[in-house]
């Protein structure tokens, strides 16, 4: 796979994609260390909550999102890393429901990655928000001992229609946006054992922008959302659970899948930051007695590029999943409910 590129990006950095995120609980334990001043009431979302995104009120009518997000080659051929982690920090201000206006583009290269490499991967990250209406005004660069590309995006939107992890309602309805997987293909290309379907698959799914946040937050009954990247799904819902101080009901039937991926998992690939997704959340999450290992494997898959959660009031489900499928996201699906506190810190529970 990949015989088109001239150079093998993965070879050149210890893990690639999203899966590269520090692990939830150890991050969570260095931001605990870290002091923070009290936020300006302009300030609508820090990092309190583990958001995408900040959010700064401007007026009344008008507040500002900023983001960064970066990472080491998740695929080999350089114009599709960069396309792909454009796409992914683009995410990060579409999950908050807001519209992105420009972004800054960060680099970390190797020197003895040839700069015509260099200049691809940026021109990929350029070409995809030029599709998405998104000027790249600028950025920074460094020497560095593996490539590390990404942006840093701001963005704005109407203060009345942020949606942050805090907010999901007992009752409501979880959907998903894109099929889960990614991981897994991300894992398989790095063992040589990836199939040019399985990654044309991949570059689908990646390279799907969620334009739809926007819409979403719009809608009536709209109460939270955030997208699905390095923490799997279940890390990523438990953010969403623990921040509007709900629990959540998981249907495994219902997910998404993308097919490659699923076949991969069957097989027992796995990418190595599953394991360490699953020990961060496996004390706040009940599986199914007879849940099998492949499946085990896709709820805590590290996206890159993932879809939209969005947890809003069941008669807007269907709206909901118009929006999405309207914006290319076809495998769009009601995965979950939100429920109330569980009394013996339960905070998710998945069903087959």
């Amino acid at each position: 796979m990949n015989s088109a590129s001239s150079v093998r990006l993965t070879r050149l950095a210890a893990g690639g994609g999203c899966g590269c995120k520090i692990a939830p609980g150890v991050l969570r334990g260095i931001l605990a260390q870290v002091g923070r001043m009290a936020a300006p009431p302009e300030l609508l979302v820090d990092a309190r909550h583990a958001d995408d995104a900040a959010v700064w009120k401007v007026s009344p009518d008008c507040a500002i999102l900023a983001t960064a997000d970066f990472f080491p080659p998740v695929v080999d051929i350089p114009a599709d890393f960069g396309k792909i982690a454009a796409a992914n920090a683009l995410s990060d201000i579409y999950a908050m429901g807001g519209l992105p206006l420009f972004a800054l583009a960060l680099a970390a290269m190797p020197s003895a990655l040839d700069p015509s490499h260099v200049a691809d991967i940026l021109k990929g990250g350029a070409d995809l928000c030029a599709r998405a209406g998104v000027p790249v005004a600028g950025g920074h660069s460094i020497a560095a001992a593996e490539p590390i590309y990404g942006l840093a995006v701001v963005g704005r939107a109407h203060p009345d229609r942020i949606l942050a992890n805090q907010g999901a309602r007992p009752g409501d309805a979880l959907i998903l946006g894109k099929p889960l997987g990614v991981g897994v293909l991300a894992a398989a290309l790095q063992k040589e054992a990836l199939s040019d379907s399985a990654y044309s698959q991949m570059l689908a799914q990646t390279l799907l922008l969620n334009k739809a946040g926007p819409e979403l937050a719009a809608l009536s009954g709209a109460h939270a959302m955030t997208d699905v990247t390095g923490f799997g799904i279940l890390g990523h819902l438990l953010e969403i659970c623990r921040a509007s101080e709900v629990s959540a009901a998981l249907e495994f039937s219902a997910i998404p899948l993308i097919p490659a991926a699923e076949d991969l998992a069957k097989d027992g690939v796995a990418a190595g930051a599953s394991a360490r997704n699953w020990r961060d959340c496996e004390n706040s999450v009940i599986l199914p007695a007879d849940i099998l290992e492949w499946q085990k494997t896709l709820l805590t898959d590290p996206q890159t590029s993932g879809g939209l959660l969005f947890s809003c009031a069941p008669e807007s489900a269907n709206s909901a999943l118009d929006i999405l499928r309207k914006h290319g996201c076809e495998n769009a699906a009601k995965v979950g409910t939100i429920k109330k506190p569980d009394a013996k810190g339960v905070v998710a529970e998945v069903e087959i």
